[in-house]
């Protein structure tokens, strides 16, 4: 069993960055791949980002890439979401995941945080 939980979200104005942070208790942190969601309102909940358990090989969604970032502090359990040059289409709830298989779909992913508002105001 794994706990997240997340902090971080917010309203910010369009181009500008937020970091959001998610900390994990129970399991070991660096036996799960690590992974961002988001849904927007009236959309399906979507991948963001994911980070492997070493080696720190990561993977975005093309609609970030170039602008998000993901990290993860193994030695406190913590994982980091830095979203820069934000966009209005990236308002959304922000979930971090952890999986024990990895994969960009959200069925891959075992454990959930509660969710952390992102809105980015034009």
């Amino acid at each position: 069993q794994v706990q997240l939980v997340e902090s971080g979200g917010g309203l910010v104005q369009a181009g500008g960055s937020l970091r959001l942070s998610c900390a994990a208790s129970g399991r070991t942190f660096r036996n799960y791949v690590m992974g961002w969601f988001r849904q927007a309102p009236g959309k399906e909940r979507e991948f963001v980002a994911r980070m492997l358990q070493t080696g720190g090989t990561t993977y975005y969604a093309d609609s970030v890439t170039g602008r998000f970032t993901i990290s993860r502090d193994n030695a406190k359990n913590t994982l980091f979401l830095q979203m820069n040059s934000l966009k209005p289409e990236d308002t959304a709830i922000y979930y971090c995941a952890a999986s024990v298989v990895g994969g960009r779909e959200e069925g891959r992913y075992s454990y959930w945080g509660q969710g952390t508002q992102v809105t980015v105001s034009s």
